[in-house]
Formats: structure tokens, C-alpha cells, sequence
């Protein structure tokens, strides 16, 4: 039986894959497979089982250490082609991007990636893809026998555990990887993961200064939310790249999104979109934000901020 490969060095993004998988594997009579490579493979296979994989690749050889993207993309299409998989999903992340066109290439098949949608129309896959700066959205389909797609994180909801227990299939020791590492420096700036935040507080032009920051800050405080910003302000070095939404950076889906300042282009909501709940302050009522906002306030975020921030504080 033909089978559909996910992969994803991030476990809950694997597992998001997983959940839509089961669901294409069931309607086209195909097998579900996953992969787990590097420090930490055993434990993630297991995690993968429990979401449906039927069976699951592992090895946690130490050519894997730091997930060099020829071998693991060597990997992977060794997996493909024991699995038969016709479809392979990789979570579309820094690595991932990087992964699906290496492990395309070595399987003979056409890929789409940074899909933000893939929906499954008479029998076939349908990949939707922002284009033309976020200004439209262009649909595709992989004529190839096999397809790979590089899906966005946070696209597919986590399903729920199911009984049983994938087949575990060890994987061969891999090549050494071609290129050589000679040093490895920490990058500089704080750690933050936007995509698994419940809350966010985007921050945009509509801040006069740097030093006004503090404002979202501790909006963002008193929400117990993280903070976010658009692509100009980590231009501006105002925040690190870490915190950008939307195109250049981070696709979300919290609970709330509160966009302060933040006039709406599409390259910056294309990462918000799927909030839950979006609310917006902004001095202009005819800024795109509001056409996306649930709730919307049309003022002075020098005023309104502070007012928010007392009253968050007293309840």
C-alpha cells in the first residue's frame, strides 16, 4: 500500500500533519508513515504514534546532530521509497522549506511550499499559496506521481489520540553530510515561539519612537501575552525578527490578537488571520486592520493603551 510520509523537526507541528493526513489517508486508501530523525527520535515516535502514524522511520544516528539538510533530505527520500508514499507533507518551517525542494528533487516530484492551505478536491490535493506579496492567493496542483508539500505550522488543528501503536522502522545509518561545520554561534536576542502563544499583542507604525515600546509592552503584560510586531519595526531594529507576524515571519493562531498601531497590509495579516478573536487600535477608522477586526477601537493608542492597561490592572 502506498503510503502519505510526514516529517517535521518540530513534533506539534508533525502532529498537526498527522491529524489532516489520517484524514486524506483514509478517504484515498492510502497508509500513513512519519519520520523522526536526530537526538530525541524515540520519544517523538512515540508522540507520532499516538496521532495515527501506522508506521514511523526513526533513527537517531549521529550524523543527524544538528538535522544537516543533505542527510536528512537523503533520509527522508529513503523513507519515501520504502513507504511507497505517493504524498509527502513537511511542515513548512525555516528547515522544512529547505528540506521539501532537496527531497522533491531526489524523488522525481513537484512541490509546493509555504502552503497555507491544501484541501482535498475529487481525489486530488489542492495546495493555496500566498503570491504576489500576500496580495492574492494562487491555487496549485502537483501533476507528479509523487507530490511533496511544505505546509505552513498551524494550518491543521491537532487531532485527537487515537488506540494503537505505530510500527516503529529503523532507518539505515545515513552518509555523513557534505558540508562541514566549523562553528556554531548562539544567536543573539531572546528566545520566543509566536506560534504557540494563546495571546499576542502585535505593535505597528502607528509608535512614534522606540522608546513608546514600552506601551505594547506592558499591554502585553497585563494581557500575560506576547508580544509581536510588524516586519517595519524589525527593520527599524526596534524588536528582533523573532517577533515579526505575517509573511517575513511568524503564522499564528491564538485566541487574541490585538493589533495596536498596526495599519493591516495583507503581508502582515496573512500571519493573524486565524486568530481567533482580532482586536484593533488605530487613530485612522479607515485602516484595512478593522475590515479583519472583530472589535476595533479608532483612537489614540498614546490614550487608549494606558486607559487599557489600568483596567486590565484592577480586575
Amino acid at each position: 500500500m502506498a503510503d502519505i510520509l510526514v516529517y517535521s523537526e518540530k513534533t506539534s507541528a508533525a502532529v498537526e500533519l498527522l491529524a489532516k493526513g489520517r484524514e486524506w489517508a483514509a478517504e484515498l486508501s492510502l497508509g500513513l508513515s512519519a519520520a523522526c530523525l536526530g537526538a530525541g527520535a524515540a520519544e517523538a515516535a512515540s508522540a507520532l504514534a499516538a496521532h495515527g502514524a501506522d508506521r514511523i522511520f526513526v533513527s537517531d544516528d549521529a550524523a543527524f546532530d544538528g538535522l544537516p539538510a543533505d542527510t536528512v533530505a537523503a533520509a527522508l527520500a529513503a523513507a519515501a521509497a520504502e513507504a511507497g508514499a505517493t504524498v509527502v507533507l513537511i511542515a513548512s518551517t525555516r528547515r522544512g522549506k529547505e528540506l521539501a525542494g532537496r527531497v522533491a528533487q531526489k524523488l522525481g516530484a513537484g512541490c509546493v511550499s509555504d502552503v497555507n492551505a491544501l484541501t482535498l478536491e475529487n481525489g486530488e490535493l489542492v495546495a493555496d499559496r500566498y503570491a504576489y506579496g500576500g496580495a492574492t492567493v494562487a491555487r496549485e496542483v502537483v501533476t507528479t506521481v509523487v507530490k511533496v508539500f511544505a505546509v505552513m505550522p498551524k494550518t491543521f488543528a491537532v487531532g485527537h489520540p487515537v488506540a494503537g501503536a505505530g510500527a516503529v522502522v529503523p532507518l539505515p545509518a545515513p552518509a555523513a553530510s557534505a558540508v562541514k561545520v566549523v562553528d556554531r554561534r548562539a544567536k543573539e536576542g531572546e528566545a520566543v515561539d509566536l506560534t504557540a502563544a494563546p495571546r499576542i499583542v502585535g505593535v505597528g507604525r502607528g509608535f512614534a519612537a522606540r522608546d513608546d515600546l514600552h506601551l505594547g509592552m506592558e499591554l502585553a503584560d497585563a494581557l500575560h501575552a506576547e508580544l509581536a510586531c510588524t516586519k517595519s519595526l524589525a527593520d527599524f531594529e526596534w524588536l528582533p525578527e523573532s517577533r515579526i507576524v505575517g509573511l517575513s515571519g511568524a503564522k499564528t493562531k491564538p485566541d487574541l490578537y490585538l493589533a495596536v498601531g498596526v495599519s493591516g497590509q495583507i503581508q502582515h495579516t496573512v500571519g493573524v488571520s486565524s486568530a481567533r478573536l482580532i482586536a484593533a487600535v488605530n487613530t485612522d477608522k479607515e485602516a484595512p486592520i478593522f475590515a479583519l477586526a472583530d472589535y476595533g477601537i479608532v483612537g489614540d493608542l498614546y490614550a487608549v493603551v494606558p486607559a487599557l492597561v489600568a483596567k486590565l490592572q484592577s480586575l
